[in-house]
């Protein structure tokens, strides 16, 4: 008896001959399934990829810092001398001891609080009047010049007149805060209204859309990802704010701790508290970019 004869025929089969007989299909054994871990290998080596590069570049900037202020004559401690004063509130971010002994994470709440109600006005009253000024000749030559000399003002310089007028550090500090985002959220608006496409607003001459319609079917979509740009720089500068207010104005805020830090000669416990800032806004930063992509569907700048 000859030798069986395989021939390939697609879809995991195979043709067997053998001489004198018909030719039949027979199935070939299917190997096992791909493993679940190869496939979650591709979005490891994508994670890796982009947090190795930056974790080398911390632990080489500690590492420099380390070396720099290891003497008895710097001025700064180094980072293991900041561990050691500072492990607490590292560690333990949400203790709660008494009114004033608590963790960053609650003076970080409290310090968000804050911006956010300072923030989400800014945002509204910003739109609202970008909207006006980005649709109306008249109303931004009559408001853009005073725009654009009223955004120059330090964020701290409104502090004086709002602690005059509310007589309180909470709204006062909300103010600032209010006062400091408004203007990016403001101008970047009204540049995406100027910018809609003619297009656009002959479709909406065609469908006799009414202003309120226009506004929510075609302006905000068309300016979203301007609006969204300026809402970035808006939610950053208001962290800014809000940490510089409260240097001044008390609390359990955030800022205030710095400052009182300070005043105490609690080195470690500043530079802690600064990254604590930093991690937090670069958050915020990233959660605004995240509703911008969704909203504007992956048009807004990342």
């Amino acid at each position: 008896m000859g030798q069986p004869v395989l021939k390939d025929a697609g879809a995991g089969a195979a043709v067997v001959a053998l001489p004198g007989k018909p030719s039949e299909v027979v199935p070939l054994p299917v190997g096992p399934a791909k493993p679940f871990l190869a496939k979650l290998a591709p979005l490891a080596r994508a994670a890796l990829a982009n947090l190795l590069p930056p974790l080398i570049t911390v632990a080489l900037i500690l590492l420099f810092w380390q070396l720099a202020a290891h003497g008895p004559q710097s001025s700064l401690p180094p980072p293991t001398k900041i561990w050691e004063e500072a492990k607490d509130l590292i560690v333990q971010p949400f203790y709660w001891a008494g009114s004033q002994d608590i963790g960053l994470g609650w003076r970080i709440l409290v310090s968000l609080q804050r911006v956010a109600i300072g923030f989400s006005l800014a945002a509204v009253v910003g739109i609202l009047l970008g909207v006006l000024v980005g649709q109306s000749v008249w109303a931004m030559r009559g408001l853009d010049p005073i725009f654009q000399v009223l955004r120059t003002v330090p964020p701290l310089a409104w502090l004086p007149l709002s602690l005059a007028a509310f007589r309180d550090s909470q709204p006062s500090a909300i103010f600032v805060i209010f006062i400091t985002a408004i203007w990016p959220v403001i101008i970047n608006t009204a540049v995406g209204i100027r910018n809609i496409p003619q297009d656009y607003r002959n479709v909406a001459q065609v469908l006799r859309l009414n202003q309120i319609e226009f506004f929510y079917r075609i302006m905000v979509p068309a300016a979203a990802p301007y609006i969204f740009t300026g809402l970035r720089i808006g939610v950053g500068l208001s962290w800014l704010a809000i940490v510089a207010a409260e240097m001044l104005t008390g609390g359990v805020g955030i800022g205030f701790f710095i400052w009182d830090a300070w005043n105490s000669s609690r080195l470690s416990d500043i530079i802690v508290a600064l990254v604590y800032i930093g991690v937090v806004g670069f958050l915020l930063d990233r959660l605004v970019a995240l509703i911008g992509h969704v909203v504007t569907r992956g048009t807004a700048t990342n």
